[in-house]
């Protein structure tokens, strides 16, 4: 885990997600266990612990995840209850991770322990396919092969 050092309440840390200017985007998924979540991505698709949790924050890639259970409204979201999906077959979004060689991803990954719905599949512009975090959560891995040139 990378060091972060406490600041008046504040995390000072190059890889947290705090821009001195302009914007960021993290992606902030609710689960029922941060420590759960926490060690799939970090060891199976290699994401970097910035904070352990309350929230957990992870850099991914090119980007952060900010990991924490669910709640009911607050004042800023009034009527908004936070929870993780009730049914993985049912889904509004998904984490979308391109790759360059998604056959040596779905291999790395497999080896590390996750459980993909089906091996890579062909569709012509893309080669892609799916796993889920231990809460449901949809992951989309995908490699572009003719998209570009369409």
């Amino acid at each position: 885990m990378q060091s972060c050092r406490e600041t008046e309440g504040s995390f000072v840390n190059e890889d947290f997600p705090a821009p001195e200017e302009g914007m960021l985007l993290t992606v902030l998924l609710i689960v029922e266990d941060i420590d759960r979540s926490r060690t799939f991505y970090r060891d199976v698709l290699g994401a970097t612990v910035v904070r352990e949790r309350d929230p957990c924050v992870m850099r991914f890639l090119n980007s952060w995840l900010i990991i924490n259970v669910g709640g009911g409204p607050t004042e800023d979201k009034p009527e908004v209850t936070m929870a993780p999906p009730r049914d993985p077959n049912l889904t509004a979004s998904a984490l979308n991770i391109r790759v360059a060689d998604i056959h040596a991803v779905y291999g790395e990954w497999r080896r590390r322990g996750a459980d993909f719905l089906t091996p890579p599949i062909d569709r012509g512009v893309e080669i892609r396919c799916y796993i889920r975090d231990p809460d449901g959560h949809l992951i989309e891995v995908g490699q572009t092969t003719g998209l570009l040139e369409s």
